[in-house]
């Protein structure tokens, strides 16, 4: 017997929370321009760790003193994630501002990337990452951020191991699938 399909797919899902973000991020981009530029690949890290370890403390704590919540978090390390990717694909004297559009463009170039990659491992891994728990995403970003870290520290050099872009990637995956889940209820928010 076949398997019945979800009320909406992976596919659909996945696409509407990149359009949250990408919202987000193109309203940001209006507002401060591409100010994002300056980043280096260790401070894009950085922020990224600042973001996991807050959703970390959320779930421990089970409190909140700042307004924003989980789902913003994730958001922000949707699009942190995009910047990591766009500031690696881009040569060392691009400008630092960039139109509106072409940052647009760009989101979309990286967003297509991480979107083949998590069609290609939900093929092999059949969706396993929604019977993850939230706990368990935040986990595997914080340790693939401490990945980036060390492979800056290697000036970029890995012997066998996938690169910063890779992690990156996997960053923005579970981040989306963690929105997929907070939208679906079955991850607190």
């Amino acid at each position: 017997m076949e398997k019945l399909a979800p009320v909406k797919s992976t596919n659909q899902q996945y696409d509407q929370a990149v359009r949250d973000c990408k919202d987000i991020f193109n309203k940001k981009t209006r507002d401060y321009g591409t100010s994002w530029r300056v980043l280096r690949t260790i401070s894009i890290a950085d922020q990224l760790y600042i973001k996991a370890r807050r959703i970390r403390t959320l779930q421990e704590t089970e409190k909140t003193k700042v307004g924003e919540d989980k789902t913003g978090e994730f958001v922000a390390m949707v699009n942190y994630g995009i910047i990591g990717l766009i500031q690696l694909s881009l040569k060392a004297d691009a400008p630092e501002e960039l139109s509106a559009a072409e940052a647009d463009r760009l989101y979309d170039e990286k967003i297509r990337q991480a979107r083949s990659v998590m069609l290609d491992k939900n093929h092999d891994y059949g969706e396993a990452w929604r019977e993850m728990s939230q706990e368990s995403f935040v986990d595997l970003i914080l340790m693939k951020i401490l990945r980036i870290r060390q492979i800056v520290a290697n000036d970029g050099a890995t012997l066998i191991s996938e690169g910063i872009d890779s992690n990156f990637t996997d960053i923005i995956n579970y981040s989306l699938f963690a929105l997929i889940l907070i939208g679906e209820g079955r991850h607190t928010a």
